[in-house]
């Protein structure tokens, strides 16, 4: 597993298959955090039950697969009429499938790219090392449930979305037990790789674990299952118990990378993301603690990693030592956070500093420098900005996107739908991903974004 400066290149994606272009809980919240572990060990069971494929289901391994420059099978894409899970039809009618256009076309049509490239039919896993690792997976889940919101989508993505979650099973590991490292938590939660049997296991990465989340938390609010809900909520206390407070540590607080043992930064995009996830329970459960949390996070990254520049930097280390590095994914997660906020609370206060935010961000996020980020950094940052967008009623962030994606399908789009990015431009499933996402945000109300 690649660290935090491999992984800023978007290293940590699958380079096996790119193609080639022209701690202890805070005080306050144990007893909350106690009743979520004491839930978590049922919910991950109920979550495995939920997603387990069909007996007799076909399984196929990598090996014995061949995959043509480095694609998959096409994934089973039911072509019923219902634009959600879960609707229904007339009976005895067979309504006629809409005829797509622009943003919700080029989403599906980005997205089928994605499952005939890059996943493995029949295992809810996508290609890797033989598989990606969960960074990738959770924005191709973050995609499937994207374009499920989309209104008169003309097909059903129930099926996707049941083989995510299957996917998404073989990265949970409940303790980290019986594998290499040394890890300060074992809390149940998803490992950045899959997880034994099938995978080697071995660190959880905290950032990772909150997109997870949030997208089990989308798909709760889409389906109401409430499986996804107890497992959003055991993913809340592996971050919750991963806050940090030590004698001596410079900045007392903040969720460092990943748990392991040697890991000694504390990151924007692992803590304001925790937030986010926070106010999304708390919206859902009114639970009290989740919202003490997602304030003190909040607080936290405002305190310790805001610069002079109204931005904020990348993390900080046990000893003081600020890592600088200005990323658009973090400008959008304390956008959106703090939009959140001021939703949850009422304080305007939050939504101030969130335009602010916004407005920096704004002014030194040209489109040179979006288009030098990853996409998905990129994609993180507008569906936040967006999101503000929707409760300040200024538009700039979805022409901004629009811009964004148009140029994209123009000028890094190949002629099988795959995009490329990065030097040299590959094709990546991390990349493809995010394009999904962005044209498929710009299909949906914000409402749906968290």
């Amino acid at each position: 597993m690649l660290h935090e400066p491999d992984r800023r290149q978007g290293a940590r994606d699958q380079p096996g298959a790119p193609l080639s272009a022209p701690g202890a809980p805070p005080s306050g919240l144990a007893a909350a955090l106690a009743t979520a572990l004491t839930a978590l060990a049922a919910t991950a069971l109920a979550l495995l039950a939920l997603a387990a494929p069909a007996a007799g289901a076909p399984r196929r391994a990598p090996a014995e697969t061949s995959y043509p420059n480095g694609g998959g099978s096409r994934a089973p894409v039911p072509t019923s009429a219902t634009s959600r899970p879960g609707t229904k039809t007339s009976k005895g009618k067979k309504p006629k499938k809409p005829v797509l256009h622009g943003n919700p076309a080029r989403a599906l049509a980005a997205f089928e790219a994605m499952q005939e490239h890059y996943y493995i039919e029949g295992s809810g896993l996508y290609l890797g090392e033989p598989f990606s690792y969960l960074w990738p997976f959770s924005q191709a889940l973050a995609a499937t449930v994207s374009v499920s919101f989309i209104p008169h989508l003309g097909v059903s993505l129930a099926r996707e979305l049941d083989a995510r979650l299957t996917g998404l099973n073989s990265y949970l590991d409940t303790d980290n037990s019986g594998e290499s490292g040394v890890y300060t938590s074992t809390l149940a939660a998803f490992d950045g790789t899959v997880a034994p049997p099938a995978g080697p296991g071995g660190p959880k990465y905290y950032d990772d674990n909150d997109w997870v989340g949030i997208e089990l938390m989308r798909l709760y609010e889409l389906t109401h299952k409430t499986a996804l809900l107890g497992s959003a909520e055991g993913i809340m206390a592996f971050e919750m118990a991963g806050w940090q407070e030590a004698p001596g540590m410079a900045c007392e607080g903040g969720i460092p990378f990943s748990n392991e043992l040697d890991n000694n930064q504390r990151n924007t995009v692992t803590t304001a993301p925790a937030a986010e996830l926070a106010l999304q329970l708390y919206r859902n459960t009114h639970n009290a603690a989740y919202l003490q949390f997602a304030v003190k996070a909040y607080e936290w990254v405002r305190a310790c990693l805001l610069e002079g520049n109204g931005m904020y930097a990348d993390h900080i280390g046990r000893h003081g030592a600020v890592e600088k590095a200005l990323w658009s994914y973090n400008q959008g997660s304390m956008i959106g956070a703090g939009t959140l906020l001021y939703q949850m609370t009422g304080d305007s206060a939050y939504l101030w500093q969130a335009r602010q935010t916004a407005r920096a961000a704004l002014a030194y996020f040209d489109a040179e420098r979006l288009g030098e980020e990853n996409p998905f950094f990129v994609a993180v940052y507008f569906r936040n900005l967006m999101y503000l967008d929707s409760v300040t009623h200024d538009p700039p962030g979805q022409s901004l996107a629009q811009g964004y994606v148009d140029y994209a399908w123009q000028h890094q789009r190949l002629s099988d739908n795959l995009f490329v990015s990065g030097t040299p431009p590959s094709a990546q499933l991390l990349y493809q991903a995010a394009i999904v996402q962005i044209y498929a945000l710009l299909s949906i109300p914000p409402s749906d974004y968290f």
